[in-house]
């Protein structure tokens, strides 16, 4: 723990939000938009299965139905998980504990009912392997947030959970790259058990390494100083 760098704090909190760069800030919304339309989706799905449409997406509707309960034990709480991340970031929230300490308990069943349903991973195991290593990274961060918010760090709390909200974001990114394969499906020739695995390794690298560079940057130690300033 004593690697992760401390930055200094500020005497006392900004007038106002401070701003993120503009395509972070697009990326972020965007992300939250995926997700959460995912998720309600495949909620609609689940009730009323439809019964016509094309081949690989019936059958990968099919694939989610066959589990029902965990599918849904999975994606109700990342869609609270989700809804609740934006307030982290809002400057009327930024006072609130409420919505940073309702991401934990959020965060840990997404992660535990993750582990369980890559045991059904549609792209066998090299979307499984991705789940695993991702999964295991969005864990470690929340952990680390929650162990740093414990002892009243909000600088490094506040860190390892965009670490943490970088990473779980990562389905929404994986979204579209699923339907780049799905549009050249037929060139391709490639079936979901074949490109799935792929667009998750895409997606989630995609937003990790993002995430990651803009908190080491000067720009991203700057907005997470000031914002821990400003909520303290």
């Amino acid at each position: 723990m004593s690697a992760e760098p401390r930055i200094k704090r500020h005497s006392e909190g900004p007038a106002g939000s401070p701003a993120w760069p503009l395509g972070l800030r697009v990326g972020f919304w965007i992300c939250i938009g995926i997700a959460m339309a995912a998720v309600i989706r495949r909620v609609f799905v689940l009730a009323s299965p439809p019964q016509a449409g094309p081949p690989q997406l019936v059958a990968l509707d099919a694939e989610f139905a066959a589990h029902t309960a965990l599918t849904l034990t999975h994606i109700l709480p990342a869609l609270g998980f989700v809804a609740t991340v934006p307030l982290v970031f809002v400057r009327r929230f930024a006072r609130a504990m409420w919505p940073e300490w309702l991401l934990f308990p959020l965060g840990l069943v997404v992660s535990v009912t993750a582990y369980a349903m890559s045991v059904y991973s549609v792209g066998g195991w090299v979307e499984r392997c991705a789940v695993l290593l991702f999964n295991t990274l969005f864990l470690f961060s929340l952990a680390y947030a929650f162990w740093y918010a414990r002892r009243g760090e909000p600088l490094l709390k506040l860190r390892w959970l965009t670490r943490a909200i970088g990473i779980l974001l990562g389905i929404a990114t994986t979204r579209p790259v699923m339907g780049v394969f799905f549009a050249t499906s037929r060139l391709t020739h490639l079936e979901p058990s074949q490109f799935f695995g792929i667009a998750f390794w895409i997606g989630f690298s995609i937003n990790t390494a993002v995430v990651e560079i803009w908190l080491r940057s000067p720009r991203g130690s700057t907005f997470i100083d000031t914002w821990a300033a400003h909520a303290s």
